[in-house]
């Protein structure tokens, strides 16, 4: 009788209509705040272990640097579906049911590197600048594409080597229900500015595709996609880039460069996008190199370590207002890049929050963002929130709920910390600051944060972090965590996916943040694969029989002795069982098709998760155990 109520309770959850949050930008929105506001399945109840956990995991066939990105399609077969699109270092770009293991191939995926041609990789930097570590392999697609929902396209950049063509970086369009090019895609990519910086030939800059690293967000705004750039471990001559092209056409309509008479100047923001206001003006952070000209430091020529308020201006960016802290020589001197948190715009006002290698926060006015003064910087507020080894190379992640306002960060070597922004004074309440005692990132690589929440509602709010479990994730592959905590009270940690076997992520992915969306976290790993967490009971609800391809069959369910195991064509490699708190309790390796009996003699009686995978995905499904 248990059996039975349980499964009358699984087919009303089945039934429930949820609407449906798409994530098509990094970081969530323009501000770059991270925050999905309209999380109606997650809350802090039910995230939790033995009800959310690991659902599916997607295989890619390299490191996945960008972040997850969540669009409604409509696939031809199988009509509007939630799509989760990943993009890996190897240029391969992949779109796969965001809602269900059943769906096991990925509706598309397509290679962008040119015909005769390869991803770029690290080694091909050795005979420029010696070893390069940063990545450690491929790095052809680093930067988060992003989606314009009104007309289904994706625009993403890939890196090519080729023997013929040399090193080439294409900004392609592509039709997220198809993956196909679009019109006047792919679109070669070539700069050329004015001035005598560093590696200028007869008076001009070029673009150089081999030493420029596309690592930040892509930024689409009023049909233009706007795309930034900074270096491969600052492998010289480089400059800070930003280009714009037009969504349609792919036509060049603007060209940016932050230090044209000068070096350096990259901009990486540690994968952050390029924000935007609502009146159309950028907002970029820019790490170490020269600043000034002609010995003016306020020379807008050359704006490293620097925030910038860019505004369009014919066919450039005009440097509207700009903070530079007065220590940049310091920072020059040691590599410490400012903004490499990105710059996080507080929603509903006119501030604008960046983060420094040195560890300190600067709070600026958009309007007025300071300049550079040598005898005190004029912002509204900084700070500091660690020691000298909080490098701040971590993201900004923002909540406003009913009770409180926070913006959270997670440094290397330091703890997570929640800044209660007051906006009576529009400035952080500095007093009141919440710490979490959980031991956090360590090395030269901090976490990587998101929040989820239903509207202001505290009890649904969430923060979400990845980060590496253990040694510095800068230039090694180090296992990876995702933890979940209370967004109104930071010391409250809800789960983490150390807490069961079955949860672990594999490698963590440098930069990318988890994606939130219609009750699932996405997460990128440096595994090849995508990792898909929700509520359990998404295991049986999944998709409608006429759309699945593939669909874990258990019977009899309840079960005794033993329970018949069917996965279709799919070959079984390993068969697991994890009782209700997540603990493995029974575990078959095996190479088998067809229908497979699980034995159950040893196991009591309960209710269970049936794991099975294969060499490419994850299956799982309850199991009720009668004894």
């Amino acid at each position: 009788m248990k059996a039975l109520c349980y499964c009358l309770f699984s087919l009303s959850i089945s039934k429930t209509v949820f609407s449906q949050i798409t994530v098509t930008t990094q970081h969530n929105d323009l501000n770059r705040t991270g925050w999905n506001s309209r999380e109606t399945r997650l809350h802090t109840r039910n995230v939790k272990t033995g009800t959310f956990g690991m659902l599916f995991a997607k295989v890619v066939d390299d490191q996945i640097y960008v972040q997850p990105l969540v669009a409604r399609v409509n696939i031809a077969g199988a009509g509007f579906r939630n799509v989760v699109i990943v993009a890996t270092v190897n240029n391969t770009v992949y779109a796969f049911d965001a809602d269900s293991v059943h769906v096991g191939n990925a509706y598309w995926q397509k290679n962008l590197s040119p015909v005769g041609a390869r991803a770029a990789k690290n080694t091909d930097m050795t005979a420029a600048c010696g070893a390069y570590n940063d990545f450690s392999g491929n790095m052809g697609i680093p930067g988060t594409p992003v989606i314009d929902p009104a007309t289904n396209t994706l625009y993403v950049v890939a890196k090519s080597f080729s023997t013929g063509a040399g090193y080439q970086q294409y900004l392609h369009s592509i039709d997220i229900s198809t993956g196909a090019e679009k019109n006047n895609s792919p679109k070669l990519i070539t700069a050329q500015v004015t001035g005598n910086g560093d590696g200028s030939m007869g008076g001009k800059v070029n673009f150089d595709p081999w030493k420029q690293n596309q690592r930040p967000g892509l930024l689409l705004l009023n049909g233009i996609v706007y795309i930034g750039w900074a270096s491969h471990g600052d492998c010289d001559p480089y400059h800070g880039w930003i280009l714009g092209y037009d969504g349609i056409t792919l036509d060049q309509k603007i060209i940016y460069n932050a230090t044209s008479q000068g070096y350096k100047g990259g901009i990486w923001m540690a994968g952050a996008g390029l924000a935007a206001d609502d009146l159309g003006n950028i907002y970029a952070a820019v790490g170490n190199g020269s600043v000034g000209f002609n010995n003016n430091p306020s020379d807008v020529a050359n704006r490293s370590e620097s925030a910038l308020k860019l505004t369009p201006s014919g066919s450039s960016l005009t440097v509207s207002s700009f903070f530079t802290p007065n220590n940049y020589p310091a920072l020059e001197a040691s590599d410490l890049d400012f903004g490499v948190t990105g710059i996080l715009l507080i929603p509903g006002t006119n501030r604008a929050l960046a983060g420094v290698k040195d560890g300190a926060f600067y709070l600026m006015n958009r309007d007025n963002m300071g300049g550079y003064d040598a005898s005190a910087n004029q912002v509204i507020q900084s700070f500091a929130q660690g020691g000298n080894n909080a490098h701040n190379i971590t993201s900004l992640t923002y909540y406003k709920g009913t009770q409180h306002e926070y913006v959270y960060t997670w440094s290397e070597n330091t703890a997570l910390k929640a800044f209660p922004f007051n906006r009576t004074i529009n400035q952080f309440d500095l007093q009141n600051l919440i710490t979490s005692s959980v031991q956090g990132p360590v090395g030269y690589n901090g976490a990587f944060l998101s929040v989820s929440s239903n509207g202001a509602v505290d009890s649904t709010a969430i923060l979400w972090t990845s980060y590496s479990a253990n040694g510095n994730a800068n230039q090694a592959t180090r296992p990876g965590i995702l933890r979940a905590f209370s967004a109104n009270d930071i010391t409250k940690e809800l789960w983490n996916s150390s807490m069961t076997p079955r949860d672990n992520p594999g490698n963590y992915a440098k930069f990318s943040c988890p994606t939130i969306a219609n009750g699932k976290v996405y997460l990128a790993t440096f595994s090849n694969q995508l990792i898909v967490y929700g509520l359990m009971t998404d295991y049986v609800t999944g998709l409608p029989e006429r759309t699945r391809r593939t669909t874990l069959l258990l019977y009899p369910n309840p079960a005794k002795d033993v329970v018949k195991i069917s996965l279709g064509e799919e070959i079984i490699k390993v068969m697991n069982v994890f009782d209700n708190s997540g603990k493995l309790v029974f575990t078959e390796t095996k190479t088998a098709k067809g229908v497979v009996d699980l034995p159950l003699a040893g196991i009591s009686g309960g209710l269970y998760m049936v794991e099975v995978r294969t060499d490419t995905d994850v299956f799982r499904q309850k199991l009720v155990i009668h004894k």
